[in-house]
């Protein structure tokens, strides 16, 4: 077992809020595909990036409909991992946690986590494209894909696609939270995509002490106070028995 820092370990015990930033790679460990890595099968011959767009939707509702639809079946196939449970787990034990993800598959809410901002929104929430509200239950009459039972809109997968904008609140969310950490995590992410590369880099600004947990280097690896290389499954719990040993491992 990797013996950690008594730095890191004291940060830990004696922070009053840590943040954790998550990206495709948490749900990788899962077995569910990153975005780009999704299409195989009957998918193979589609670009995501031409799929996940107002204008895809407005061309061809049907086949975006059906794509998410096969995306579900993938999430629905798949349970939270040991990093997702570590990551709950954690919230339990510090005073404020924050869990800003990309990830869209809501394996972290399944896992156990509470206080979690949806950068990207969530695959499992349908929503009219017209009013760009919240719709749980429609009439299933064989059309595809369903229409909204308030406006006869049609329905789509509550997420953010290429061209529109991340959820304002959320976005909001996140930045105070960066710039109220003691100790930020950037776990399973690339560090590429805005505005989610940012965060960590206003959370080391106003003085956060900066952990990236990811099994390759990426652009934040040079500016980080911990790197810690692997999987999360692997690194987060035993950091938490080595940080809160009277607290039990995490399943």
């Amino acid at each position: 077992m990797v013996i950690y820092s008594l730095t890191l370990i004291q940060a830990l015990r004696t922070a009053g809020h840590i943040v954790m930033l998550t990206g495709a790679g948490v749900s990788k460990e899962s077995g569910i595909p990153t975005f780009r890595e999704a299409q195989t099968g009957l998918w193979a011959q589609y670009d995501p990036t031409e799929l996940a767009t107002p204008q895809a939707f407005r061309r061809n509702p049907q086949l975006v409909w059906e794509w998410y639809q096969w995306r579900r079946s993938l999430v629905a196939n798949a349970d939270p991992n040991p990093g997702h449970f570590a990551i709950a787990q954690m919230e339990t034990l510090i005073p404020a946690f924050t869990l800003i993800t990309q990830n869209v598959d809501g394996l972290h809410q399944r896992a156990g986590s509470i206080q979690v901002i949806e950068l990207h929104g969530s695959i499992q929430r349908t929503k009219c494209f017209e009013e760009e509200t919240i719709v749980e239950t429609w009439i299933e009459d064989g059309q595809i894909p369903p229409h909204c039972p308030h406006c006869g809109g049609l329905l789509r997968p509550d997420v953010v696609w290429f061209g529109e904008n991340l959820p304002q609140e959320a976005i909001e969310a996140a930045y105070i939270a960066a710039e109220t950490a003691d100790v930020f995590f950037s776990v399973g992410t690339s560090g590429l995509v805005e505005p989610a590369a940012s965060f960590p880099h206003i959370a080391h600004s106003r003085g956060a002490l900066l952990v990236e947990v990811n099994p390759t280097e990426t652009p934040l690896t040079v500016l980080a106070d911990f790197v810690l290389t692997g999987a999360s499954g692997e690194i987060l719990p035993p950091l938490i028995e080595q940080t809160w040993p009277q607290k039990g491992a995490a399943r």
